[in-house]
């Protein structure tokens, strides 16, 4: 019998997808993790002569692509999983630790890595901002084991919600840096480009994402909740006795997922960011009826979806090692990746943690945790697919490198450095017990209706 590389394909995916939970817990006995793992195996055979596809994006238009629109879905859902896990409400006061990951954390990160690639690397102005641009946002694909747990947790975390929450905005302000990269292509002054840059990719795209998303997650949260009876978030955990009354359904994650999808698909349209559309719609209809089941149901069926994904995208990553995408790679574009993960997100991420009550420990693991992942390629492909970029093999290898030694470095320390910091009590602000604040008090709407009207 021939061998048929495509079918034994199928055979690698299906074991990775039946083998995929057991060996995450199994893995975490030894301080490793799952993307390690996989993404070893993909390199392995995909370096084997197996007549297996070579993938690599800086030698195939095509592989760009692909690879643009596997990591835009797999980044929808993981944002759809995080949004639906936030239990905390929305308010200045409660989510007033992620203001200053966005707004002093993200730019200098964005600032010192172009600033590096221009100087080190001698990366054309433009290039070096994409670079910066892709590599600055943390990663809600990868950052699995340091973000919040499903919804209905009820523990205060703040540790894990500052880098779930950061996650989730982070791109919309890593894609306004990206079109400002594409935007300066060729341009050697500031101009009127500039300021069409700020109207536009700035403050419109910002606003309508999050004015879309949060009208599509109250829309979708109506349609829930007015369409289907409610029931507390503990009955998922009960054996169910009567054959009529199922104890899972999959139809609301199924509505669930369609309204996030349409969030993006609307925000994109009305010239938005569908990734900001997407987490604020998830965090909006999780606001309504706090106490509902759907939610962790919902919470359960994205998860599977997001899971599926991620096994093909990080033998997918294997696979790219193997191609030789690092071929391109110089010690400067290496020396960038070590500094972003030792030096520069845990400098930029203590200055804007500084303003906060954590205790040190606690601000330490938010400003190193900051996983790397497909976010970065989904920002590179996207700049391969929608400008002429110089020098884009050394900005694939500096991204792939800097990607492989987050996975390593964050997947080794991350679980360890979170159980220590539990164990103590560093994971909770200071002078704040670890209930979450304000769960009904300053947010009637949570409370389910069979209360409110009882």
């Amino acid at each position: 019998m021939e061998f048929d590389p495509r079918i034994f394909m199928f055979v690698i995916f299906g074991l990775g997808l039946t083998l995929a939970v057991t060996l995450e817990r199994v893995l975490a006995r030894f301080w490793l993790s799952l993307p390690i793992l996989y993404v070893g195996i993909g390199f392995l055979l995909f370096s084997l002569p197996l007549g297996l596809p070579h993938i690599n994006p800086t030698v195939d238009g095509f592989d760009a692509v692909a690879l643009e629109y596997l990591t835009e879905f797999i980044v929808i859902a993981s944002l759809m999983a995080a949004g639906i896990a936030i239990d905390r409400p929305v308010s200045w006061r409660n989510w007033r630790q992620i203001w200053p990951l966005l707004v002093i954390a993200m730019p200098l990160t964005i600032a010192a890595v172009a600033l590096m690639g221009w100087w080190m690397v001698g990366l054309a102005p433009a290039s070096a901002l994409l670079l910066g641009a892709a590599l600055a946002p943390t990663d809600p694909v990868l950052a699995r084991s340091v973000q919040v747990g499903p919804p209905g947790q009820n523990k205060r975390h703040d540790v894990r919600f500052s880098l779930t929450v950061e996650a989730g905005l982070n791109d919309g302000l890593a894609f306004p840096f990206t079109y400002l990269a594409i935007a300066a292509i060729g341009m050697t002054s500031l101009g009127m480009w500039t300021v069409q840059w700020a109207a536009l990719d700035l403050v419109w795209r910002i606003a309508a994402g999050v004015a879309v998303g949060w009208a599509v997650g109250r829309a979708g949260a109506w349609y829930v909740f007015e369409r289907e009876a409610d029931s507390p978030i503990e009955e998922i955990d009960e054996e169910s006795e009567s054959a009529d009354q199922p104890k899972y359904s999959t139809s609301e994650g199924l509505v669930v997922l369609g309204t996030l999808l349409l969030a993006y698909g609307l925000a994109e349209l009305a010239e938005g960011y569908g990734f900001l559309a997407v987490f604020v719609g998830a965090v909006t209809a999780r606001q309504r009826e706090n106490r509902s089941r759907y939610h962790k149901l919902s919470h359960h069926f994205i998860d599977q979806i997001e899971q599926i994904v991620l096994v093909i995208v990080l033998f997918g990553f294997g696979a790219m090692l193997a191609g030789g995408v690092l071929g391109a790679l110089t010690w400067q574009g290496a020396a960038i990746g070590i500094a972003l993960i030792f030096v520069i997100r845990p400098l930029a991420g203590l200055l804007s943690e500084s303003v906060c009550n954590l205790p040190l420990p606690g601000k330490l693991a938010v400003a190193f945790l900051g996983v790397r992942g497909m976010g970065s390629i989904y920002y590179l492909a996207y700049g391969q697919n929608h400008g002429k970029f110089f020098q884009f093999d050394q900005l694939w290898a500096i991204a792939s490198f800097t990607i492989l030694v987050s996975i390593i470095v964050h997947g080794i320390v991350a679980g360890p450095f979170i159980r220590m910091i539990e164990e103590r009590k560093w994971h909770i602000h200071l002078g704040e017990d670890e209930g979450l604040p304000s769960l009904s008090p300053e947010n009637p709407r949570i409370v389910r209706k069979s209360d409110s009207e009882a």
